[in-house]
């Protein structure tokens, strides 16, 4: 016997880490997350980083109420 461990192939399935990696984290954490990736993204437009950050401070208003 191994222990009791018996897999077959057939019955392991595979994880997609990006899937993984977001399921662990908070609604919130996933909304940091997704802000920072916009902050890249956006990064060499002509928006400032004033108008980005009232952009984040708007929508997390409407997602989680006002900031204590």
């Amino acid at each position: 016997m191994n222990g009791g461990v018996c897999m077959s192939v057939s019955t392991i399935k595979k994880i997609n880490p990006e899937d993984y990696i977001l399921s662990v984290l908070s609604p919130e954490d996933r909304l940091d997350a997704a802000f920072r990736v916009a902050g890249e993204a956006f990064k060499k437009t002509k928006l400032t980083v004033k108008d980005v950050d009232n952009a984040v401070k708007a929508v997390r208003r409407k997602a989680y109420g006002k900031k204590k």
